[in-house]
């Protein structure tokens, strides 16, 4: 079979080093922000000139660059957002910690009885001659792994949020001398969350697995098993941060939305709106908090579905570390690959107009796909042997090594189409979503048909790019293939983070400058930056959900291997009651995460109504709202309804495994995951395109939207509606779902054995 040309000590070496690398550069990042003072006493003759230094020229300065009172106005804003989201995230924590713990016991007790918590040893199932360690180790270890990865997924979210908070109104203050300027700040934000998430992911699993190896040894099939409580860790905590965070978040939107814009006919962000912090807050703890965590979710499971299926072949059975870690090893490359792109945003390119933004952000893309075929065709060939084997359902199926290639540039290059698919159906700049942006000439019935349609439409594409990798990388490396696939698609995370993190904190920074009372020219300025945030932040879920197809795939085939499962027959009565309950449960999961977002959004909706017209001088801006009390309705409805639908994720597969068994199970598996993703893409895109319709005539930058404007005629209310009933689906369900369908999968993977040896009760009466 032959060995890889990257020995052991190389790849224990690249690993850490890529990682540190990565934290190195993000903090880097971190420093060129903090240069952008948010305080009164403002150097402003500083000379450190020269490419997007801070004494640039792209755009004249603005009037009144030095004038103190913005910059304090700026200064207590962003101080107001940063405590109401610090504060949302912590009552959240508490509620989560004590969920984790639960869990942790859940998973001790239900793995240790396997065997009835027994010490001696059990024969290792890949070779009965040796003696492997006992489950009651697993279930510890699995303990252990399942705690780290909620922890890190915690901080992850939390350390995203708190950078974006840090980044908004220096954003705005950079907007004052140019649209260049602000991009910048606001990319360079996004880089600290994008590479200090994937960086410190891949340091502590990598950690993790060391200590795990000083006791398992030898049994590599243990050791890698109890990794996957790690994946299970980092998804079940973003479950909660993804429903919690979107819940909060739409409803300040909503309320703020139906009664500011469409009631009084204010504009957006407007500081007379009561509701206005708490929408700027949700957009840290709903799409920078709950992306963060998603993302490093589906990192996590993607690497343990590889590594699990790796241990029990060839690399796993002949003790091949370079060739173990080769999941680790892409990840690594990956945030080198990402750190070179970067440059290309901050560096390389100066953004001089408004026009040259969108682009910018897509090159970044294009750029990180490309460098990364190159890496994945460099590590591939030395860290992998020429030839090995994979199991496959029972077999061991002969894969070389540039058929690996291909599996991870499947999942690569599928990651950049569904993202420009996304893009096509979802941007302003293209036709979909100016046919819904004209629909609103004869209301909001047809933007709402026109908006529902697109969403439907724009699923065919991805799924025939997700269908086609899936088939590729299968018949190359069998579930292995798939597992890498998904890798390959998140291989440039760090960049999908900072494009994605870019949007929120270009959000914030417009409602910065509004409330400030800045000049409009400043708010164009931002609300440019909004709109290709806006774009992109559709391209970040299309990666997320189509990552999260491909990881859930891969866990499955490890649960039907774990499981020992021979055959998944859709035909047996068994398996196809699964198969149509988990193909419902998206469905029931939409309506939970839906309900819950208008039920919230009626009690704000009732206290914004009642400030208005109850406070005197608030429509003449002599009176200050009551922030507070919108940013508590948020956070109360948000904390109470995030819990049925996470407990309907977490409890389904214990329920079915426990009383029908891993056959009934793997049915629910597979129709959650067939129906879920479909779900997910529609409404994400649906509610995208509804935002952008609503953006483009508000806009106005053509004939056509000028035709429909300007704010508060009649087609720019039907577009508000249209935009307000996307909210929740965009921002709560569509991306909950792919949450939803990789958790039930690794949870099934984590508590395989246990199902296996005790499930199925309702069959054996």
């Amino acid at each position: 079979m032959g060995a890889s040309i990257l020995p052991d000590l190389g790849a224990e070496i690249l690993i850490p080093f890529c990682a540190v690398v990565g934290i190195v550069f993000s903090l880097l990042q971190w420093v060129y922000v903090s240069r952008v003072q948010v305080s009164p006493a403002r150097d402003t003759n500083s000379n450190s000139a020269g490419k997007n230094g801070y004494n640039d020229y792209l755009i004249e300065e603005e009037e009144g660059v030095n004038d103190n009172n913005v910059v304090q106005k700026c200064a207590e804003i962003q101080n107001a957002i940063s405590e109401g989201a610090t504060s949302f995230l912590f009552t959240e924590y508490k509620y989560v910690g004590a969920f984790m713990v639960a869990f942790a016991i859940l998973i001790f007790v239900f793995l240790g009885s396997v065997e009835g918590f027994s010490t001696s040893g059990r024969k290792c199932a890949n070779d009965e001659t040796k003696m492997c360690k006992p489950a009651l180790a697993t279930a510890i270890f699995s303990t252990v792994s399942f705690l780290l990865g909620a922890i890190t997924s915690v901080v992850s979210g939390f350390l995203g949020m708190k950078i974006a908070t840090y980044a908004n109104a220096r954003t705005t203050l950079e907007a004052r001398k140019g649209v260049g300027k602000a991009f910048i700040v606001a990319f360079r934000s996004g880089a600290v969350m994008g590479f200090l998430l994937a960086a410190n992911g891949l340091l502590v699993l990598y950690i993790v697995i060391l200590v795990f190896k000083m006791y398992y040894g030898e049994d590599w099939g243990g050791l890698f098993e109890s990794i996957t409580g790690y994946g299970l860790g980092g998804s079940s905590m973003a479950l909660f941060g993804r429903v919690g965070g979107g819940i909060y978040t739409k409803a300040a939107d909503v309320g703020a939305d139906l009664v500011g814009k469409v009631e009084r006919n204010i504009p957006e962000d407007d500081p007379r709106n009561p509701a206005v912090i708490a929408d700027n807050v949700g957009d840290n703890v709903g799409d920078i908090a709950g992306m963060g965590s998603d993302l490093f979710g589906s990192y996590a499971e993607s690497s343990c579905a590889a590594l699990v299926v790796a241990s029990i072949s060839s690399f796993g059975i002949n003790h091949e570390l370079t060739a173990m870690l080769y999941p680790l090893i892409v990840s690594s490359i990956g945030i080198i690959v990402c750190l070179i792109t970067t440059l290309f945003a901050t560096d390389f390119f100066e953004i001089k107009a408004v026009k040259e933004i969108e682009p910018a952000l897509k090159r970044q893309l294009i750029i990180s796909t490309v460098l990364m075929t190159v890496g994945v065709a460099i590590v591939t060939w030395i860290s992998v042997p020429s030839s090995f084997t994979i199991f496959n359902f029972g077999t061991q199926k002969v894969v070389k090594n540039w058929q690996l290639f291909l599996c991870v540039c499947v999942g690569l290059w599928a990651g950049l189409i569904i993202g420009f698919v996304t893009e096509y159906y979802t941007s302003n700049a293209y036709s979909p979503v100016q046919d819904v942006a004209d629909s609103c000439r004869t209301g909001a019935a047809t933007n709402v048909i026109f908006g529902l349609a697109l969403g439907y439409k724009s699923v065919i594409i991805p799924i025939f790019a997700i269908a086609i990798s899936i088939y590729v990388s299968f018949s190359f490396a069998a579930m292995y293939g798939i597992a890498m696939a998904a890798l390959g698609m998140l291989s440039t995370i760090a960049t999908g983070l900072a494009i994605d993190a870019y949007g929120p904190i270009s959000d914030n920074a417009g409602g910065i400058a509004e409330m400030a009372g800045m000049s409009h020219r400043i708010r164009e300025r931002t609300d440019a930056l909004d709109a290709a945030g806006n774009t992109t932040a559709a391209i970040g879920k299309g990666f997320a959900i189509g990552s999260a197809a491909l990881v859930s795939l891969a866990l499955f085939g490890a649960f039907v291997s774990r499981a020992g499962i021979a055959t998944v027959d859709v035909l047996t009565p068994k398996v196809f009651i699964g198969l149509i309950v988990g193909a419902m449960l998206p469905y029931w999961f939409s309506a939970m995460t839906l309900k819950s977002v208008g039920r919230a959004a009626l009690k704000m909706v009732e206290e914004v109504r009642r400030q208005f017209n109850t406070i005197p001088g608030l429509m003449e801006g002599t009176a200050k709202p009551d922030y507070a009390t919108c940013v508590k309705i948020s956070t109360d409805a948000s904390i109470k309804e995030m819990i049925p639908p996470g407990a309907l994720v977490m409890l389904t597969p214990l329920i079915v495994g426990i009383f029908f068994g891993v056959e009934t199970l793997s049915g629910v598996l597979a129709g959650s995951l067939v129906s879920g993703v479909q779900i997910a893409i529609s409404a994400s895109n649906t509610g995208g395109a509804w935002d952008n319709a609503k953006k483009y005539i508000e806009a106005g930058a053509s004939e056509h939207a000028r035709s429909l404007g300007p704010k508060g005629s009649d087609p720019h209310k039907a577009a508000v509606i249209g935009d307000t009933v996307g909210d929740p689906l965009k921002d709560t369900s569509g991306p909950s779902l792919n949450i939803l369908i990789k958790l039930m999968a690794v949870e099934s993977l984590v508590f395989a054995p246990f199902f296996a040896t005790h499930g199925g009760l309702l069959f054996k009466l």
